[in-house]
């Protein structure tokens, strides 16, 4: 391991690379909460979450579904979408202040917007849309319903993702700084430090020294939410050293996590960094991984959320005070002991803060590993060998790597299985993966070559397109093992009903449909040979009866084909 030079110990000199702004003017007084019960929350405001940043509130519903769900000012609904995942059935509302509302996992829009959906859904023979709307469609009142609460899009239960975003940019804004009340007066629990090298070599992006069987880096809690490390003294490396915590936040009333608003780590009581969860884009959310400790989080579970910044992590908003070395502390070969205070603030104004003395170990040099081929974080990065082929752009890279690869045979492939560096280790966005087979692929079978990927656990596959000179190529955004293959299955459609001939007592009709190597690309619902309304929600489709399915006989014909273009056909009749 090779660290900076030693220096002179004199952190409360360094200079700021980012100052902090006077906080955001929000209105306190404009919006109102979108539900009638007492706003108890199961996420809010910059929570980490798989590939984003949590972007509003959760609100608990009661555990039920089909709660009114009202205006939270006035404006007009300017944006209706409905989607498999995600938001699934959403509402936008835009304000006259320059503020936009968003109210997602709906299950139905009041009436006449509803009525407006299904209409546009049957002229375009599909049911996932996204549909903008004029000022003068469909304006609304504070306070009036505009739907019932779901389950829909991406949930795991009941419950109304509320969000305030900022008009004109499209960034969502924290909510409970624009005066909505949630009762809060738990201050945010401090689990764990982590501590983080600077590493030359980039066997990182980052290099946890968390590693300590005797619990050191766990805190533990003594009055007042403060927490003292277990340990006396933590000896760290002379060098550049990055904090992280784990922690999380709770309100009364429920049992559910939530995060901190703030976090500020002092060193012998200056600042060095400062971390405020207020403003994230949607263009910036993934940049989490540069944020988050995603190493950690792949392999034990946990969230350790990095109070420094990374070369390649675009969130400048997010660290609203940086010391000149981008919040890490410089430590000089001194035999100094300094003190370390970490600081937590919820949005309620609670506070924790933990404690520790620091001692600098010696400098320690290591030599570079033999036959390292550099990836640069911030500059384009591209490997190419006879059986595969990729380029990183600039923006791929968090921090620079140690890149590797090796490749070993795959029976019943057409080509290697290439371990493509380490899955542990995240990327941006998307990039094209090309291989070329090693075996001679038939005329016929070229559409049904896919790429498959496993990053240790169960495989998965994308439709792979030929490209030039028998390459064939698909979009990915992982490191980890990659192979061709051939998919030749169609999916499989199963009835979820136990009889499918009386479904006189039901609302709606519904199957499973699920392919085993790619997606379901496409599906189409026909009753008596016209197209109806079906709509996704995982591995079910289903159509709620409505005016084109009469009491009566009828007959069902479902289609779904999966990303190579293999199709089933189920067909049923049944009585409604």
């Amino acid at each position: 391991m090779i660290f900076r030079s030693s220096v002179a110990f004199c952190l409360s000199l360094l200079s700021y690379r980012a100052v902090a702004q006077e906080e955001p003017a929000y209105p306190t007084d404009y919006f109102r909460n979108p539900l009638e019960i007492p706003m108890l929350l199961a996420g809010n405001f910059g929570e980490c979450r798989p590939g984003h940043f949590h972007s509003g509130l959760d609100i608990k519903t009661e555990g039920r579904e089909n709660l009114p769900v009202y205006a939270a000012a006035e404006g007009y609904i300017s944006r209706i979408k409905t989607e498999k995942g995600g938001f699934g059935h959403a509402l936008y509302i835009t304000h006259p202040n320059g503020y936009t509302t968003l109210y997602a996992h709906l299950n139905n829009f009041i009436p006449f917007v509803q009525t407006y959906l299904r209409q546009k859904q049957y002229e375009a023979k599909r049911w996932d849309l996204d549909l903008q709307l004029s000022p003068n469609q469909f304006p609304v009142r504070k306070g009036q319903q505009i739907a019932w609460s779901g389950n829909t899009g991406g949930s795991t239960a009941p419950h109304l993702h509320f969000e305030i975003r900022n008009t004109e940019t499209e960034h969502p804004l924290n909510p409970q700084l624009f005066g909505l009340k949630v009762q809060d007066g738990i201050a945010p629990t401090i689990r764990e430090l982590a501590f983080y090298e600077q590493d030359f070599y980039g066997n990182g992006p980052i290099i946890v020294t968390m590693a300590r069987k005797d619990g050191a880096y766990r805190p533990s809690k003594s009055a007042n939410s403060r927490y003292k490390l277990v340990a006396d003294t933590l000896l760290l490396p002379t060098g550049l050293i990055g904090v992280g915590i784990n922690a999380d936040d709770f309100m009364e009333g429920s049992e559910n996590t939530i995060t901190f608003y703030k976090a500020r780590v002092y060193l012998d009581d200056d600042l060095q960094s400062e971390v405020t969860l207020d403003d994230i884009g949607y263009d910036q959310s993934r940049y989490m991984h540069a944020y988050a400790d995603y190493r950690t989080r792949q392999k034990t579970k946990r969230w350790i959320q990095c109070l420094f910044r990374l070369p390649g992590n675009n969130l400048n908003q997010l660290y609203t005070r940086l010391n000149e070395d981008e919040g890490r502390l410089l430590f000089a070969s001194d035999t100094m002991i300094h003190e370390l205070r970490v600081e937590l603030i919820d949005n309620n104004g609670n506070r924790s803060s933990a404690f520790s003395w620091i001692k600098c170990l010696p400098a320690e040099t290591m030599p570079a590993p033999e036959g390292c081929t550099f990836f640069k974080q911030g500059k384009v990065n591209s490997y190419k060998d006879p059986g595969i082929s990729f380029t990183l752009d600039e923006r791929q890279l968090y921090d620079n790597i140690c890149f590797t690869i090796s490749s070993e045979a795959k029976p019943g492939a057409l080509s290697p299985a290439y371990k493509v560096h380490d899955p542990s280790i995240p990327l941006h966005h998307y990039f094209d993966m090309a291989m070329r087979p090693d075996k001679t692929i038939p005329l016929d079978m070229r559409s049904k070559v896919v790429l498959m990927y496993s990053d240790g656990g169960e495989p998965d596959g994308k439709a792979a397109t030929p490209a030039e000179q028998g390459w064939y190529k698909a979009s990915v955004r992982n490191f980890g093992t990659y192979w061709l293959a051939t998919d030749t299955e169609p999916p499989i459609i199963t009835s979820v009903h136990k009889d499918n001939a009386n479904l006189s007592r039901m609302k709606q009709i519904a199957v499973n449909a699920k392919d085993a190597i790619t997606s379901v690309k496409s599906f189409t619902g026909m009753i008596d040979g016209r197209w109806v309304c079906f709509e996704q929600r995982g591995s079910t489709y289903f159509y709620e009866f409505d005016e084109h399915c009469t009491k009566g006989k009828h007959h069902l014909t479902f289609r779904a084909a999966d990303e190579n273009g293999n199709e089933s056909k189920f067909e049923i009749d049944f009585t409604r």
